[in-house]
């Protein structure tokens, strides 16, 4: 008798059909994103999970699905999902890391220069018609940071972190790293997170979300940023304490910022990095190119096989399931 799949949203690449191949799969077709209460209903008597970073899977979740054997999630972080309680479940977890390194660091640095050069900004301006024969040009007429030959401060110096130091070697900038664990790269000098605040006119964080990186940059940490400084986070929200930010950009210490991914998502109306004119603010699109969603829904299928197959995922998160 055929395993029972739910996949929680239509996905693309071709993968997803040869998965269709091994199981009975059952994809929710919306419309829009699939609720909480709806997952737990949905799930029910099955034994594979195929997510996306929007589905919570806790410990409640986990005790309502019995029979689930594997959770395949099309996503590289998986702050999403408690990882312990399907460790102890002997469930194991996929993930879809590698493939989307120079896409989100592609979005990091167009954050990083949208956010120095004023773009969303200048365009507004233009569109709204106040760009006029009075105020054609000035030499103060929408100055920016300098990019090149700037210091960028990387924050977390994982594959996305080594790409963002490759993507600022050819603007001449010099690049500092903090990293959890200690790690040597060629061209970037390792420091302490303090002193890679105190000297950088860029930070762009590059850090997965846990338990010892939530507010990792708090208000104190963000009081250490150099004045005038830019910080771009395509990381996680909740590393970065979003009201000491916001208060930071409107007192003017900060220059301005890139944000890609807030603690809240969607991001609620009030937040006030929202009303600050000096903040680039993207709904969590680190990823979104149609090449690395494919592959990155691809990887989860190919996860999704090998348990159905009864052999260990390619990318596990908790290999230990499988000792």
């Amino acid at each position: 008798m055929a395993k029972k799949v739910l996949v929680t949203h239509q996905l693309p690449g071709g993968r997803i059909q040869e998965l269709a191949r091994h199981c009975e799969m059952n994809v929710w077709m919306g419309p829009g994103l699939l609720p909480p209460a709806g997952l737990r209903a949905e799930l029910a008597g099955c034994q594979g999970l195929v997510c996306l970073l929007t589905d919570r899977v806790d410990r409640a979740l986990l005790d309502a699905a019995p029979g689930l054997e594997f959770v395949s999630s099309m996503s590289v972080g998986v702050d999403h999902i408690d990882v312990q309680a399907l460790s102890e479940r002997g469930i194991p977890l996929g993930n879809t890391p590698g493939v989307l390194v120079d896409t989100t660091a592609d979005t990091a640095f167009a954050l990083l220069l949208a956010a120095a050069r004023r773009v969303p900004e200048a365009d507004r301006f233009v569109r709204d018609g106040n760009w006029t024969a009075a105020n054609a040009w000035a030499p103060g007429f929408f100055t920016g940071k300098d990019v090149s030959g700037a210091t960028l401060g990387i924050v977390g110096l994982g594959q996305i972190g080594q790409a963002m130091a490759r993507r600022a070697a050819g603007f001449g900038m010099q690049v500092l790293a903090w990293n959890r664990a200690p790690r040597q790269v060629a061209g970037i000098e390792m420091v302490t997170l303090e002193e890679l605040l105190l000297r950088s006119d860029f930070v762009s964080v590059h850090v997965a979300l846990a338990p010892a990186t939530r507010n990792l940059l708090d208000a104190g940490k963000i009081a250490l940023m150099k004045p005038g400084a830019v910080l771009v986070n395509t990381a996680r929200g909740g590393i970065v304490d979003e009201l000491a930010l916001a208060d930071a950009l409107a007192s003017g210490r900060l220059a301005a910022a890139g944000i890609d991914v807030f603690e809240r998502e969607p991001v609620p109306a009030d937040n006030p990095l929202l009303a600050l004119p000096n903040v680039v603010v993207t709904p969590h699109i680190g990823s979104a190119t149609t090449l690395t969603r494919a592959r990155m829904a691809d990887m989860a299928a190919v996860n999704a096989i090998a348990a159905l197959q009864g052999q260990a995922m390619p990318c596990c998160v908790n290999p230990e399931v499988y000792r």
